[in-house]
């Protein structure tokens, strides 16, 4: 059978966007689908965006602890929310360009539009039918809004970034990094912010210690913390205000309710039962070690199919995909010891096993923590601390897990993840000499397990 292409990519989001230009760079006929802007959520509505808006609202803090090195701030400058969003929007744009120019040099064929399975080997955009011999699913996914008695009154971090205006008061409902990370970034650019969540701990599956500091960390400045509750109703008031009621009774009145309580596969409407593409029990598209569906010409690859969902992740996948296809390489996929980040406020990075998570599978194990202030608020006087901790088997003394909570966590941990991922011991870590005076240095300085 003869098909228009070789391989079809369903969605122009950071997996797609790399099985495509890597499967063209290496000779295949390869177009890719997208209705929405390309350069998926990552890009347009998930971690560019809101990196810029945490930067923006660090700015308050810089400015208040600018005071204990001499400079005379004054009051706070006032924030502009018009000249933040409009940035960013250009700035989007022109990443939109880029990934656009990247798949035209690629010789890769965008077709603008939603696509709909026609069979396992067709797909249907605005009318007209397209075939090929593969087909990449690479949707992603889609925030999910509560169920509940005012539900679509809520933001969510598709709409978040292009407000009109600031709210003076805002709700954050959840408890994961996306509700964590916007609750700091509403509390830095003055927002009143309060952050339910319905369990007793925000940051789930992050080392249980860790979670603490950063949950007292955000009260300390300025964050109300409100643990065991949830969302029961919302009401918009006449004079636009929303009544927003609590699973204890109490009623609060905000001026926007940012809801984060998780994101679902974008599946809705491609028509996967028309191409015998089946879901798993959460949603998901089900696939095999391959990245196969149940349909053998049919793949999918990043958060739609419910793995490790991280940008990041998808690009590895995505590459190992068409070089597996197209260059007859081994199909190799390590999600071990993958680094991740919250950009909270402190910002929290990790690499590797949890405390908890170690003692549960890996026998005996010594926990080294250090807990500071940073030199720089030695001066500013700001309230805000400092924790790493190193998970180590105490058998054979390889690090299991490195855990940071503070200023360029993200940055620090990096680095650090390559030793983790080569095995790196204790012995190895103390070998090394610090860069001093670093935050960073602790990580090999550390001497004594805790007790």
């Amino acid at each position: 059978m003869s098909f228009d292409y070789d391989l079809l990519v369903i969605g122009a989001g950071s997996g797609g966007v790399r099985a495509s230009r890597i499967a063209a760079g290496l000779g295949a006929r390869v177009a890719i689908a997208e209705e929405r802007q390309l350069g998926g959520t990552c890009v347009n509505v998930g971690c560019v965006p809101k990196k810029m808006y945490v930067y923006a609202s660090e700015y308050s803090e810089h400015f208040r602890g600018s005071t204990g090195f001499g400079w005379e701030a004054g009051d706070v400058p006032a924030f502009d929310w018009r000249v933040l969003r409009d940035n960013k929007s250009e700035e989007i744009l022109r990443l939109n360009g880029v990934y656009a120019r990247i798949l035209e040099s690629a010789g890769v064929e965008l077709l603008q539009g939603f696509a709909r399975f026609v069979d396992a080997h067709t797909v249907e955009i605005d009318g007209k039918s397209y075939t090929a011999e593969r087909i990449l699913i690479a949707t992603g996914g889609w925030p999910r809004v509560p169920d509940i008695e005012g539900g679509d009154l809520v933001l969510t971090s598709n709409e978040v970034f292009d407000l009109d205006t600031l709210p003076r008061r805002v709700m954050v409902q959840g408890g994961g990094y996306i509700a964590v990370e916007f609750a700091g970034i509403f509390n830095g650019l003055g927002c009143e912010t309060e952050l339910v969540y319905r369990g007793p701990l925000i940051l789930r599956g992050f080392d249980g210690e860790v979670r603490q500091f950063i949950r007292e960390q955000m009260a300390a400045k300025g964050v109300t913390m409100s643990m065991n509750l949830d969302i029961e109703s919302i009401q918009k008031r006449t004079d636009g205000a929303l009544d927003v009621r609590l699973s204890d009774g109490s009623v609060r009145t905000v001026d926007a309710v940012f809801s984060a309580i998780g994101r679902e596969p974008k599946v809705s409407g491609l028509g996967l039962e028309r191409a015998g593409v089946e879901l798993d029990a959460r949603g998901y598209i089900k696939v095999d070690d391959g990245f196969q569906t149940s349909t053998t010409n049919i793949f999918a690859l990043g958060d739609v199919i419910g793995r490790v969902q991280l940008t990041p992740v998808a690009l590895a996948e995505g590459m190992a995909l068409a070089r597996h296809w197209y260059d007859n390489q081994p199909l190799r996929m390590d999600y071990e010891s993958i680094p991740t980040a919250v950009f909270s406020q402190p910002s929290l990075a990790a690499v590797g096993l949890t405390e908890e998570a170690a003692r549960d599978t890996c026998g005996e194990v010594d926990v080294y923590v250090s807990e500071f202030t940073p030199m720089k608020h030695t001066l500013s006087g700001l309230a805000e601390r400092c924790l790493m901790k190193l998970i180590v088997r105490r058998e054979d003394q390889q690090v299991l897990g490195l855990h940071m909570a503070g200023e360029l966590a993200a940055e620090i941990v990096q680095g650090f993840a390559v030793a983790i991922k080569a095995g790196a011991t204790k012995a190895d870590f103390d070998a090394t000499i610090g860069i001093h005076p670093t935050a960073a240095e602790e990580f090999v300085t550390m001497r004594s397990p805790r007790a």
